[in-house]
């Protein structure tokens, strides 16, 4: 049988770094959706204030096994 995915899109966030926010976006994404076995990378942001950044923001699609 073959394997089906679905793939839904979250936003991270960080004071630190985007990869920090890519950590963050897939671990709160796993606390309710099994079997996430991917992501990528659409989008990078962030927020400035008095000219220094103050947040990134990393918008990450998830692909997951659709499970029968």
């Amino acid at each position: 049988m073959s394997t089906v995915y679905k793939k839904i899109e979250v936003v991270g966030t960080s004071t630190e770094s985007v990869d920090e926010a890519i950590r963050n976006a897939i671990q709160k994404a796993s606390e309710s959706v099994k079997e996430i076995t991917w992501f990528e990378t659409t989008e990078i942001r962030g927020a400035v204030s008095k000219g220094k950044v103050q947040e990134f923001q990393v918008t990450v699609k998830v692909g997951f096994k659709v499970l029968d």
